[in-house]
Formats: C-alpha cells, sequence, structure tokens
C-alpha cells in the first residue's frame, strides 16, 4: 500500500465544510462553488490520504471511521493555520507577539482573573505569561526585563528606569488559629508577646532585596516560598502572619482564623502599584493591560499622592 500524499490547506477546508454544513449541495453554497467541485475536491483528498473519508450510499454522506479520526486533525490543521494568519496580521499592525506579567502574590485572585479573561477576548493573538512573585521578585523581573510589565508592592531604592503607578491597596491583618495560644488571648497583644511565637512570613526570593527584613517582628519566623503555603500553615495553629484581609474574610467569620488584636502596627494598607521599565514602553497590549489594572481598584479607595506613605511589607 503506498503511503499517504499531502492533502492542501483547501481541500481540508472542503472537507469540514461538508461535514458542518450537512452536505455536498450545502457546503457549496456556503464556499460559493458547484457542487461538483466539492465533490471532486473530496475525491481527491481521499485519494491523497488513501482512506475513504464519506460514505455516499445514504442520501446525506456519513463519515466513516477513518473520516471521524480524520476529521479532528483537519479542524486542528485549520485552526493551527488560522491563527497563524491572524497573528501575523497583528504583528505587522503593531501588536505584540507576548506579554509577560508579574503580580504580587497578595493582589485579589478575582480581580485577576477578570483581567486576565478580558486580556484573552480583546488579544487572542497575543500570548500571556503570568509570573506569581512576592516583595522584590516583581521589580527584578522587571527590572531584568523578564516581565513587560508588573503589579508590584512599594519597594525601596527603586532606579529611576523604573515607572510606576498607584493602583491601590491590600489591606492586611495579622490572624492565628483559634487553636494557637496568640489565638486564644484577650485583649491586646504586646509586641513583647508576638515577639516569643513563630512567626510565618512569604520569602522574597530576588537579589534586589536580599538579606533585607520587612515587617519581621518575632524572634523566630520560618521562610516560606508561596503564599498558599504561608495560609495553609496558619490554618494549622504553627505560627502567627499577615494575611490579605480579602483572602480570609470567610474564615475570619467562621471561625476558623482569628484576627490578632495587636497593639502595635496591626492591620495595615499594602500599597500596589503597576510598574514597567521607562526605557522600554509595552506595547499596544501591555498598555491595555496596564489600564485594566489601574481601573481595576482592588481596594475599596485607591491611594493617592496627597494620602501615600510608604507602609510595612506583607509579611
Amino acid at each position: 500500500m503506498r503511503d499517504p500524499g499531502l492533502p492542501s490547506l483547501e481541500q481540508l477546508r472542503v472537507f469540514i465544510a461538508v461535514i458542518d454544513h450537512g452536505g455536498f449541495a450545502h457546503a457549496a453554497r456556503a464556499l460559493h462553488r458547484t457542487q461538483s467541485v466539492i465533490s471532486y475536491t473530496i475525491a481527491n483528498l481521499e485519494e491523497q490520504l488513501n482512506v475513504v473519508l464519506l460514505d455516499r450510499s445514504k442520501r446525506k454522506p456519513v463519515l466513516t471511521e477513518a473520516g471521524k479520526a480524520l476529521l479532528a486533525d483537519a479542524r486542528a490543521v485549520s485552526f493551527k493555520v488560522d491563527s497563524m494568519r491572524s497573528r501575523a496580521k497583528a504583528l505587522s499592525s503593531g501588536l505584540e507577539a507576548e506579554v509577560s506579567l508579574a503580580v504580587e502574590v497578595v493582589f485579589p485572585t478575582c480581580t485577576l482573573v477578570q483581567i486576565l479573561h478580558a486580556f484573552q477576548r480583546e488579544f487572542p493573538t497575543v500570548a500571556l505569561r503570568l509570573r506569581m512573585e512576592a516583595l522584590g521578585a516583581i521589580a527584578e523581573l522587571v527590572l531584568n526585563g523578564e516581565c513587560h510589565v508588573g503589579i508590584s508592592g512599594w519597594m525601596p531604592n527603586l532606579p529611576d528606569t523604573i515607572e510606576r503607578q498607584h493602583l491601590g491597596h491590600v489591606t492586611m491583618v495579622p490572624v492565628a488559629s483559634p487553636l494557637h495560644p496568640l489565638g486564644q488571648l484577650k485583649g491586646k497583644i504586646s509586641s513583647a508577646e508576638l515577639r516569643e511565637h513563630t512567626q510565618l512570613v512569604v520569602t522574597d526570593r530576588s537579589q534586589l532585596t536580599k538579606g533585607q527584613d520587612f515587617g519581621v517582628v518575632a524572634l523566630r519566623d520560618w521562610r516560606l516560598g508561596d503564599l498558599g503555603a504561608k495560609h495553609a500553615l496558619l490554618r494549622s495553629g504553627i505560627g502567627w502572619g499577615n494575611l490579605p484581609e480579602h483572602l480570609v474574610q470567610d474564615e475570619l467569620a467562621s471561625g476558623q482564623l482569628v484576627r490578632l488584636d495587636v497593639a502595635e502596627g496591626g492591620a495595615h494598607q499594602f500599597p500596589l502599584f503597576v510598574i514597567h521599565r521607562g526605557d522600554r514602553e509595552p506595547g499596544p497590549a501591555g498598555k491595555w493591560l496596564m489600564r485594566q489594572f489601574l481601573a481595576a481598584q482592588p481596594s475599596d479607595a485607591p491611594i493617592t499622592d496627597s494620602d501615600w506613605r510608604p507602609g510595612p511589607a506583607p509579611t
């Protein structure tokens, strides 16, 4: 038996049209061809592939088993070619092929999901690469060019190449399990009392702020790689720490976590910024993404130039 030949894109699209439109005549009308051309194209495709794709014994052509298997491949090839053409058109008009985004882990997930869905609808040809990081890692990714846009907390001593716009804030609250000794205390909790218990801290994995501590008050602390691990350990009663208020609202209401009544340095607003390199302006898709974050306002009120002051990091 000879090897299958190489079908053309036109043959594959005619094959798909016959199935999608329910027959040769309907496909001919949809493609503005004669029915004889459609029939001839399908016959040639079957000859090329060395298989029978359609059972013509009935009034309406029906897929054979081979036809069913190869229809999925035909659709995949057609889709890939359409995507390639669409991307080429976008690139020729100046649209980026890819946008890379780094987001601070405390940013509200629901808001992030809404923005990402909207981005996919608005720019279906632009690939989006997402990184979730903490503290200095966001600025570092933008500085070294790995990410075009960052959603970052306030960082000291950023170089002038980084441009930032106030986005809003996330309220951080100190919490512990009701089983933890701090969770069972009544009244104000002093800093001396806090220092005696293990504090859970999301570590900064960047070189930008290596060796610096933000908001760490305890004599003993555990450094964790992500916010989810910190959240889980806090629920287990193994330590205390700060978490975004939006993340723990339900658990505070149900009593799974307790908000600590800290005498000094309790709940605080952690400011957020949209950042990018000033010498590497994002393209149309990147700028659109920045505008969506600025419009989203993850907190109940934006931080303005007049009322913003650097606050503790979200440890």
